[in-house]
């Protein structure tokens, strides 16, 4: 079975927007190698629309620094799946909008053959995890404070608690800390 893994950078103070946080050469590298490990992106339309067509342009014309750059070339070689009602069309060949029932999709595509499956934003990933259909987490914790912003699992009504256990941790340069926790 495939596993659904979260992947997020967050603040200190559990800030998840992407203007709160930054992306150096150590963090594009620790989610270039993580995204080899999965064959399948999935996000929401907002989450899509922030990473597409920046990334892939970057992939078309590496502009960047190499761990950018590859990081860029990786995420746009990947499948993806964008969870939508309002979104019309999605770019490149590799993609598709799902409009299905999101809990039936993500267990049809966990039982597939395939490698991990990868998730980022915070809607979505907020509804998998509470219908427990994330299996991993892993959070980027960087050195901000930010005081404002977006929340990470804002508004997620649990039924019980969630019980994770740390598998792997990692401190960059920068201070940020990298941790890899599966649901028990």
């Amino acid at each position: 079975m495939r596993n659904v893994i979260f992947a997020i950078n967050i603040t200190m103070d559990g800030c998840c927007d992407h203007t709160k946080v930054f992306g150096d050469e150590e963090i594009h590298e620790y989610y270039t190698h993580l995204m080899r490990d999965v064959d399948l992106l999935v996000f929401g339309r907002k989450t899509y629309q922030l990473m597409v067509p920046y990334w892939p342009d970057i992939a078309r014309n590496p502009s960047e620094s190499k761990a950018t750059n590859e990081f860029a070339q990786t995420f746009d070689s990947i499948n993806k799946i964008v969870f939508s009602k309002t979104l019309d069309s999605a770019e490149g060949t590799n993609t598709r909008i799902v409009r299905k029932k999101l809990q039936d999709e993500i267990l049809k595509l966990k039982q597939e053959q395939g490698k991990n499956i990868l998730t980022g934003g915070v809607t979505l990933p907020s509804q998998l995890i509470e219908l427990g259909l994330v299996d991993e987490y892993r959070l980027v914790v960087q050195p901000i404070v930010a005081g404002e912003g977006r929340r990470l699992l804002e508004g997620v009504s649990l039924q019980e608690r969630l019980q994770l256990k740390l598998v792997e941790s990692k401190i960059f340069k920068s201070g940020c800390v990298a941790l890899r926790y599966l649901k028990q």
